[in-house]
C-alpha cells in the first residue's frame, strides 16, 4: 500500500506528522508518502535517525493554512501538500490520504478533485465518538455540511454501517437517528421522513436516540446533520475535558486526596486514553471518490501513528467501492419510500 501523509497539516507540522509517520513505519510494512516542503521534511527525518526505505518524500512547496477560504485555496495553491496528495490519490499513485490540515479545504478538495460516488448528495465527516465502558461509536455527519435533507440522513447512516462493519470490524452495526425523544412521531419533519426511509435501507436501524444515550453507546452508527453533530461532540469534548479538570482539582485538594490519587492512578489513566482522541486514528470523508482521513489540526505523533494503522484497512476493505454498490440498492430503497411516504401524506 502508498499512504500518502500531508505533511504540512496541522498546528505541530511537519514535526509531528514525520515522526507519526517513523512511528508507524516500525509497525507496518506499507510505504508512506509524506507531501509538503522537501528540506523541511527531510531535516526531520535526518534529526530522528531514520534510515529505513519506507517513508518518500514528495515535494509540495505550498501550505494551505488554517485561515485560508477552502475554496480559494484548493483552487489557487495546486501545489500544496494537501491539494498534491489529492491528486496522488486520483492518480493512483497513492491509496489513502492522511490530513491535519484545515478540515473545510479538505472536504472541498475532496469533492473538486475526487469527486463524489455517484449517487451520493453530500459527502460526510465521520468522526470517532467514544463511548463510557464501551467500544466506540462513529457519528455522521461530524461537521462536513451543516445542513442536510432527509435522503442525506440515510446515505450518512449507509456510508457509517459500511464502515464500522469493514475497517472497525463491527458485524451488522446499530444505526441511530439523534432525536428528540425515541419515538417514531417527535423530531422535524426531516427527521420523521428520515426515519421512515432508514426503516427500509439495507441498514441495522435502532431508531431515534435521545443526545443523553448517545455517550452510553446507544448506537454504533450516530446519524445526525453536520449542524448538530459537530455540537454534539464539542459539548462532549468540552464536558470531558471539566470533568477531568475538576476531578484533578479535587484530588489535590489535600494529603487523603493525594494519597488517593496515588493509588487511583492507573485507571484515571485508562480512562482518559479511553476518552483521548488520538487512540483512535483519523476521521473518514465517506461519499468522495477516494480514501481520505481527517485527523485533529493539533494532533500530535500518536494521532498520526495511529491514523495511519488504521489507514491500512480503510483502503484494503476497499470501503469506496462497497459504498459504490451499495449506493444502487439504496436509491431504490429511497424512491420506494419516497412513493410510499406521498400515499400516506
Amino acid at each position: 500500500m502508498r499512504i500518502v501523509l500531508d505533511g504540512m497539516g496541522g498546528d505541530h507540522a511537519p514535526h509531528e506528522m514525520v515522526k507519526g509517520a517513523v512511528q508507524a513505519a516500525e509497525l507496518i510494512e506499507d510505504d508512506i508518502y509524506i507531501t509538503g516542503k522537501e528540506e523541511l521534511i527531510q531535516a526531520e527525518l535526518k534529526k530522528m535517525g531514520y534510515e529505513g526505505d519506507q517513508i518518500h518524500i514528495v515535494n509540495a512547496e505550498e501550505v494551505i493554512t488554517m485561515e485560508d477560504s477552502p475554496v480559494k485555496a484548493i483552487r489557487r495553491k495546486s501545489d500544496s501538500s494537501m491539494v498534491v496528495g489529492l491528486n496522488m490519490i486520483k492518480e493512483g499513485t497513492g491509496d489513502v490520504l492522511i490530513s491535519g490540515g484545515n478540515t473545510g479545504a479538505l472536504v472541498v478538495g475532496s469533492r473538486l478533485i475526487l469527486g463524489r460516488i455517484e449517487g451520493i448528495d453530500r459527502p460526510v465527516l465521520a468522526s470517532v465518538y467514544p463511548c463510557m465502558g464501551k467500544e466506540p461509536s462513529i457519528l455522521v455527519d461530524a461537521g462536513a455540511s451543516s445542513e442536510a435533507k432527509a435522503h442525506n440522513l440515510v446515505e450518512y447512516g449507509l456510508m457509517g454501517s459500511i464502515f464500522m462493519e469493514h475497517v472497525w470490524g463491527r458485524e451488522n452495526p446499530r444505526v441511530g437517528l439523534v432525536n428528540l425523544g425515541v419515538e417514531e412521531s417527535k423530531g422535524t419533519s426531516m427527521t420523521k421522513d428520515a426515519f421512515k426511509k432508514l426503516k427500509k435501507a439495507p441498514v441495522n436501524f435502532v431508531g431515534n436516540v435521545e443526545a443523553r444515550e448517545v455517550p452510553r453507546g446507544a448506537c454504533d452508527v450516530i446519524v445526525c446533520d453536520g449542524f448538530v453533530g459537530n455540537v454534539i461532540l464539542k459539548l462532549t469534548e468540552g464536558v470531558a475535558m471539566s470533568i477531568m479538570d475538576l476531578l484533578k482539582t479535587k484530588l489535590m485538594q489535600n494529603v487523603k486526596s493525594k494519597m488517593a490519587a496515588m493509588l487511583l492512578k492507573p485507571q484515571l489513566k485508562s480512562l482518559k486514553k479511553e476518552f483521548d482522541y488520538e487512540e483512535y486514528g483519523g476521521a473518514p470523508i465517506l461519499g468522495v471518490d477516494g480514501p481520505v482521513l481527517k485527523i485533529h489540526g493539533s494532533s500530535t505523533a500518536n494521532a498520526v501513528r495511529n491514523a495511519i494503522i488504521k489507514s491500512v484497512p480503510y483502503s484494503k476493505e476497499n470501503v469506496v467501492e462497497i459504498i459504490r454498490q451499495s449506493m444502487l440498492e439504496l436509491e431504490e430503497v429511497i424512491e420506494k419510500a419516497e412513493e410510499e411516504y406521498a400515499i400516506h401524506e
